[in-house]
């Protein structure tokens, strides 16, 4: 059995990141999160549906890419390592069903398991009840949340577990580009005539990361071809561990650098916090795959 990805798959993961890379870089970045209030980019947006970011697994009969699951979670994948910014799952989720989602025309969000709404006021679309919701201050710049008061829990549909693995994937990202970050400022930074990374405690530091990314990443990749409920809820906990334990290992290999606002590290650990809150909380997680032991 081969657990490697086709040619088609590694070209489209690296067409996503080139896609990205040209139009979000670090530096639109940068200015989105220093722009105060933020505000949904419309024409980014429409891009991505043109090029058929949102209709991945819309049938091609309807217009669509007609690929699968785990097509989808390399393309969130990449979404995630270059921190883009709006409800991508909900939009994802919705086309093929709602007028215009998958051509990036409408946006969609939806409530979480809880009652939290990202991007409330610049959707067009809201999936699920909010009414009554109220505005949070959102750790995150980049991430405007409202809560439902008294949000309830999610029912596992299969679109639920789907935007758990989505979820999963774009933490998988970020914690891919902070470990690679976290290396390569090793490499770079010296201290006492020698770079950084020649200490063990970094070493140490950039090898943990590594591992956690990896392990997270082998957990994603299998659950998106198995569909398995209990996979998904381990990925997903992986995925999380990853993210936000990884942007802290990195904050720590940059030193008192990581914790200025010109570093990104610090945009990556707030997203992977705010991620953490939505869906399916950890504690469910834990419990149903206690539940399946």
């Amino acid at each position: 059995m081969d657990f490697q990805l086709t040619a088609d798959q590694r070209a489209l993961k690296a067409g996503v990141r080139e896609l990205l890379e040209g139009r979000f870089d670090g530096s639109v970045l940068r200015e989105a999160a220093g722009a105060g209030a933020p505000s949904l980019d419309r024409a980014l947006w429409r891009e991505l549906g043109d090029a058929g970011f949102f209709a991945l697994r819309v049938p091609e009969e309807e217009g669509g890419v007609g690929l699968g699951l785990p097509e989808a979670v390399l393309a969130f994948e990449e979404a995630g390592r270059a921190l883009l910014p709006g409800p991508l799952v909900a939009t994802f989720l919705a086309a093929g069903e709602v007028t215009g989602a998958a051509q990036g025309a409408t946006v969609v969000t939806a409530v979480s398991d809880g009652g939290l709404v990202p991007w409330l006021d610049e959707a067009d679309v809201v999936r699920g009840e909010a009414a009554g919701a109220v505005p949070l201050r959102s750790v995150d710049p980049l991430t405007p949340l409202h809560r439902v008061p008294g949000g309830g829990a999610v029912a596992s549909s299969t679109a639920a577990l789907e935007a758990e693995l989505l979820i999963a994937a774009e933490q998988l990202g970020s914690a891919g580009k902070t470990c690679e970050t976290a290396v390569r400022y090793a490499r770079e930074r010296t201290q006492f005539g020698q770079p950084i990374g020649a200490f063990q405690a970094v070493k140490h530091l950039c090898a943990q990361m590594l591992v956690r990314t990896e392990v997270a990443r082998a957990a994603v990749y299998a659950a998106s071809v198995t569909g398995d409920a209990q996979e998904i809820a381990g990925a997903r906990l992986l995925a999380d561990d990853a993210a936000a334990r990884g942007a802290r290992d990195c904050l720590q290999v940059h030193g008192g650098m990581g914790f200025t606002w010109e570093a990104d590290v610090h945009l990556h650990l707030k997203r992977a916090w705010v991620r953490a809150g939505l869906g399916r909380s950890a504690a469910r997680a834990e419990e149903e795959l206690a539940a399946a032991l």
